[in-house]
Formats: C-alpha cells, sequence, structure tokens
C-alpha cells in the first residue's frame, strides 16, 4: 500500500512551475509499449477494507504451509527478531551518500565490519564492501583474475551452481572470454585430474571450484591439483554458495583460494521469494587494487577520534572507464548490514553451532531417506546441507517431486533441469529449521512413489 499526498491541486501547481500543461505531456511513452486501453483497476477502497482484501489474499498463499526441502543456493536459517529490529531502524534506511563520509559514519562502520567477517571465514587479507549476489561475485571475481594474469581462459567445474556459471557465461561473451568446464567425478566432486589435463594443454587466468558444491559435496582440490594451478600460474577460485559452510569447514584460503566469492544470504536473509541477496568477495593482499566496488577504511579524524571512510573505489563512478576494474555501481549495504547484525549477534561460537547443527540435519536426513527402498545417495562424497539422492529405476525426479508436491511437501531441486544424466536425481536441503517429523513425513510419502510394476508380458517381451 502507498500514501499519496498530492491533491490535484498540488500536481497542478508543480506541472505549472516546470512549464507542462499535464502529466501526459510530462512523460512521453513510445507507440510500440503505449497502452492502448485503460487498465482494468478496481476503484479504490477505504484503508481497512482494502487491510482486510490484502490479508485474505494473503491467507490464500498455501506455500507458507508446505514443507520444504529446498536448498540449491537459497537456504531457510532461523533469523533472532533482535536482527531485523535493528537492521529497520530509521537511521539505516534513510537514503545516504558514503561519499561524504563524515554524515555517513554508521554505514561505513557497519560496512568495514562486514568485511572484517568476511575476511575472517574465508581466511583471506581483504573483502569488499559486498556485490549483488553470489553469480555476480563470480564473474567479477574472474575478471579480477584476467585483470592480474592477462589470460583469457578460465576452467570451471561443471559442479559449480549453474545459475552461477550461466551469468559468468554472459559476461565471458562480452568481453571475449573463453569458459572451458571441469567434468564431475563419480563421487560427485570436481575431477581433479582433468584441472591437471587441462592446465597442461593451456594457460589459463583462474580455476574455479565449489566447496560445497551444488550437489552438497565438499570440493576443496587436491594437494596435487593445487600445486598444478600454482605452477600453471592460474588463480584459484574458491565459490561459497552457502556461506554456513565457512563457520564449520575448511576456509578458502586453507585450500589454496587466492580469491573467494560466494553468497551471504545464509546469514540473516530470508529466502524472500528470491532476493535481494548479498554476495561477497576477498582476495589476497597481492589482488587488493583489483577488487571491484568499494573497500572501507578504519582511520582517525584530526582529534583522532576513529573515523571510517572508502578507502578505494577502483570502479568506473570515480577512474577513466577504461582503467576501472569494475563497472560495479553500489553494494548491497542493507543486506550486507543484516548479515553484519546476525554475526556478531550470534558470535564465533553461536555460529559454529549452528554450522554443526546444519551437518547433524544432513545426515539424518541422508540416512532416513537411504532407508526407502529405491532411494539412494548419488555420491559418496562427504556433504554439508544438501545431499543428492537418487530415486528408483523407473522414475524420474521430477515425477517424484510433482507427486510429493501435491502432499504439501517440497521435496527438492530436480537436477535433471541442468544435468540431463542426473535426471534421476534430487538435491535435498536440511538446515536447523528442519525437524525429524518433517523428514519422517518426506520419508512416509516417499514410500508411497514407487515405479509401476512392469505386466508378465512386458517381461516375457524381453526375455
Amino acid at each position: 500500500m502507498a500514501y499519496t499526498p498530492h491533491t490535484a491541486a498540488d500536481i497542478e501547481a508543480m506541472l505549472a512551475a516546470i512549464g507542462v500543461r499535464s502529466l501526459d505531456e510530462l512523460l512521453t511513452v513510445p507507440d510500440a509499449i503505449a497502452l492502448r486501453k485503460p487498465l482494468a483497476l478496481p476503484a479504490a477502497l477505504p484503508e481497512v477494507q482494502l487491510t482486510r482484501k490484502m490479508g485474505a489474499l494473503a491467507v490464500a498463499n498455501a506455500a507458507v504451509e508446505y514443507t520444504s526441502f529446498l536448498g540449491a543456493g537459497a537456504y531457510r536459517h532461523y533469523v533472532p527478531p533482535a536482527v531485523m529490529a535493528l537492521a529497520m531502524r530509521g537511521e539505516f534506511l534513510t537514503a545516504y551518500t558514503p561519499y561524504q563520509a563524515e554524515v555517513s559514519q554508521g554505514y561505513l562502520q557497519a560496512i568495514y565490519e562486514w568485511q572484517t567477517y568476511v575476511a575472517l571465514l574465508t581466511g583471506l587479507d581483504v573483502a569488499n564492501a559486498s556485490v549483488y549476489d553470489g553469480a555476480t561475485a563470480l564473474a567479477e571475481g574472474v575478471i579480477m583474475a584476467v585483470n592480474a594474469t592477462g589470460r583469457t581462459s578460465i576452467a570451471v567445474s561443471r559442479a559449480v551452481h549453474p545459475n552461477y556459471r550461466a551469468v559468468l557465461q554472459t559476461y565471458a561473451r562480452g568481453l571475449d572470454l573463453h569458459v572451458e568446464y571441469l567434468p564431475v567425478a563419480p563421487e560427485g566432486t570436481t575431477d581433479m585430474r582433468a584441472i591437471e589435463e587441462k592446465l597442461a594443454e593451456r594457460p589459463f587466468a583462474a580455476v574455479v571450484v565449489q566447496s560445497p558444491n551444488f550437489f552438497g559435496s565438499l570440493d576443496a582440490p587436491s594437494e596435487e591439483a593445487r600445486a598444478a594451478i600454482e605452477r600453471s600460474g592460474a588463480l584459484l577460485i574458491g565459490v561459497v554458495a552457502e556461506a554456513l559452510s565457512l563457520a564449520a569447514l575448511q576456509p578458502p584460503a586453507a585450500w589454496g583460494a587466492q580469491i573467494a566469492v560466494g553468497e551471504g544470504q545464509s546469514f540473516g536473509n530470508p529466502v524472500a521469494y528470491g532476493g535481494p541477496y548479498v554476495g561477497f568477495m576477498a582476495t589476497t593482499k597481492e589482488h587488493l587494487r583489483r577488487i571491484p566496488g568499494r573497500l572501507v577504511g578504519r582511520s582517525v579524524d584530526k582529534n583522532g577520534r576513529p573515523a571510517y571512510v572508502l578507502t578505494l573505489q577502483a570502479r568506473e563512478q570515480h577512474i577513466r572507464r577504461e582503467k576501472a576494474t569494475s563497472n560495479i555501481c553500489t553494494n548491497q549495504a542493507h543486506c550486507a548490514l543484516v548479515a553484519t547484525i546476525y554475526l556478531a549477534m550470534l558470535g564465533a561460537r553461536g555460529l559454529r553451532e549452528c554450522a554443526i547443527l546444519n551437518l547433524a540435519r544432513t545426515h539424518e536426513l541422508a540416512e532416513r531417506v537411504t532407508l526407502v527402498e529405491g532411494y539412494s545417495r548419488a555420491f559418496s562424497a562427504p556433504v554439508f546441507n544438501e545431499v543428492t539422492i537418487r530415486v528408483p529405476r523407473g522414475l524420474r525426479a521430477r515425477a517424484v517431486l510433482e507427486a510429493l508436491q501435491e502432499q504439501g511437501i517440497l521435496g527438492g531441486v530436480d537436477l535433471g533441469r541442468w544435468y540431463p544424466e542426473l535426471r534421476d536425481c534430487i538435491v535435498m536441503n536440511a538446515t536447523e529449521l528442519t525437524t525429524q517429523e518433517e523428514i519422517e513425513r518426506l520419508c512416509t510419502a516417499l514410500e508411497g512413489i514407487q515405479p509401476p510394476a512392469r505386466s508378465v508380458k512386458s517381461v516375457a517381451a524381453r526375455v
């Protein structure tokens, strides 16, 4: 609902002040997109009646009653009420201009703390003020590697989130970059031998690996693969689509990543029908001046008090286009603020406990589902937060998910959408919000979804 304070007389006075006779004259709409007839809008309602109508529409949304095992880059986590109570304060919601540091100290301090948390979690030296989401963070990280090496070929694991790869491919076309894909090994991780083979064929700017990957598998490069990447001069880019994993698993820096990118939605930001999200980037000091967007630094004012400033702004708004590292024009300031408050509230111990609980729920889900006849783990690699389940022979993942949805269960994501060879596999997610009762309900439903029995006639025909 919106409150419009301007009367007809107000509008007429404003139009007269700018020398325009009508709103139609002020806004010229091209004929190609202009309406042919007025919109069929209902009559205006009093506020009380409108509130009731919107409430009735909200009740009609049955999705809130569904049991969900969806993940694939968007994760349900508990958000303490205090997070939004603080993040939605008016001081943070008013318009701000971070270029004017003297009047933006609160927000600049929050961004500085976000950068600090990201650096601590990834194990790298420096992080920026955030970018749009995990997918664009990957694209920007690849551009950093291209600028650092002068090379134009990128090796990307097929186990990296398909949406992230699609965004990267879009960037690559515009920049004349060549993207090659690394195969997935039978255990559900990147084929490390393929990395070494690719590096022997041609020079690459970067090798991109995600851990946990899209299948939920832990996918850090082997020591041999890391050594081969280092010898080749390529940069290892570590992708983290589930940020909570950073509290329980080795950080990207520990497995050799020089650039870490990912999605921070899990830190206090609700799924919210697909966004907005908050991408993060971190790197070593060597690449400090190549990182895109903003970096906030901590200094002192003339009286010796702490003061926060925009230390680096290596983007097209401040530097000549051909010298800019990126055309990013902003950061996800408010989403990053929410994440910062969430991280501060949980602290290191609370965040780790939450991550361990997620890990336990994932294993509980995997163990219980694989007890259902015909259902099994598709891959053997260790997992975090998600597990890939193969449905019984004769079924397709899509059919199973449709049957589950009829019973009010969102059973996961059909891998066949992106991997035709895995159209009998579902990626299922469990978080600290997943209950034992929900897992039992899922398994009971799966027990009733079995492939149709083959007739005696069809069996005889095969013989």
